[in-house]
């Protein structure tokens, strides 16, 4: 079993390593028929790609996509879609010195203890440069999913201590840290850049919203809808945590306050976050998920090499002082190839 694949009727695999030759992903059970070009795809990727601010990582890549496959005069085929982008901008060696050390937060640890070998440049297969191939297929998947007048969009909602309490939806995409409080940005900013003037990393809080899903989407029991979403963020690089609607304050409230009263137009509240046994309810899907301060930091910290002696190590590159706004994009690309999926699965068991 290899778990470089995700989803069942719509399924992506994606490949590549940080420091290859390129990066991408095979998406398979694409529909045919649905109008795709590149630059549907490469907005997708240019709201991702590094060294956009001096909030994100140094390293400069256009992250330009070609469509190899399943694409004929501007449609879908039918058939694998092949998509590439291409690593134009590597510093391997950066990572020399260290190349027999397992740097503190990192994969490198655990990938040597798994496979007995290991990609050290920027990490692999591990790095989150990975996160183009889905991405990309995000992108395909959003795009069916706009024929479906389903929206999905992120935003921080935390970074360090500075917590928003405004939202502006336009303001998003206007600012580099991508959170929706105009009061809160400049805070935001601040502890980023503070953070990194020390050598050192912040994490956030990411809010995700899927608004317009249809009721009666998920499959009880082990595949409910909030549970695939929660897998599928999960398995994001640096996340840490996932909660839906109230989430753990649903913990210290009562039943008569936590409960989403019904009426016969809508729900009077939304703590339930979207779903109800696992399906989607109609409401607004709404999650958050906690994002750890960035590994790779310059500050000397302790570790071994690979034959188990004591060492010091400090982690040169080009890294993200807080990896959470460009986190922003790859959540929504996962939350995109989820729904469509489980639509999909849907549709199948409704076939009659």
């Amino acid at each position: 079993m290899y778990s470089n694949s995700y989803g069942e009727c719509f399924r992506i695999t994606t490949f590549g390593e940080s420091h290859g030759a390129a990066v991408g992903v095979i998406i398979d059970g694409c529909p045919s028929g649905l109008e795709l070009n590149n630059d549907d795809i490469q907005k997708e990727l240019d709201r991702r790609k590094p060294g956009q601010s001096k909030v994100s990582t140094l390293r400069k890549e256009d992250d330009m996509v070609e469509i190899l496959s399943g694409v004929f005069e501007g449609k879908t085929t039918g058939t694998p879609i092949a998509l590439i982008v291409k690593n134009m901008s590597q510093r391997s060696q950066d990572y020399n010195e260290i190349k027999d050390l397992f740097r503190p937060g990192h994969a490198d640890f655990t990938y040597f203890k798994k496979f007995g070998i290991r990609d050290y440049r920027g990490g692999g297969r591990a790095s989150a440069r990975e996160t183009i191939g889905r991405v990309a297929a995000g992108a395909v998947a959003k795009k069916i999913l706009a024929l479906k007048g389903i929206d999905i969009f992120g935003f921080i909602v935390q970074i360090e201590n500075v917590k928003a309490e405004n939202f502006d939806k336009e303001f998003i995409e206007q600012n580099p840290v991508r959170t929706a409080d105009r009061q809160a940005y400049p805070l935001m900013e601040e502890a980023i850049l503070k953070a990194k003037k020390e050598l050192d990393s912040v994490g956030g809080v990411v809010e995700l919203c899927i608004k317009n899903i249809p009721a009666g989407i998920g499959e009880p029991v082990f595949d409910r809808l909030n549970a695939r979403l929660a897998y599928a963020i999960m398995s994001i690089p640096a996340v840490k945590g996932v909660e839906f609607g109230a989430g753990f304050k649903a913990a210290s409230m009562r039943g008569n306050e936590n409960n989403d009263e019904i009426t016969p137009d809508y729900f009077l509240s939304n703590n339930s976050g979207g779903t109800l046994g696992g399906i989607s309810s109609g409401q607004d899907i709404v999650l958050r998920f906690a994002v750890k301060p960035t590994s790779s930091i310059l500050i000397p910290k302790k570790t071994i090499d690979i034959n188990g002696q004591p060492k010091e190590i400090v982690t040169k590159g080009r890294h993200d002082p807080c990896v959470a706004p460009r986190g922003v994009v790859v959540a929504e690309a996962m939350a995109a190839l989820t729904i469509v999926d489980m639509m999909m699965i849907h549709t199948g068991r409704n076939i009659i």
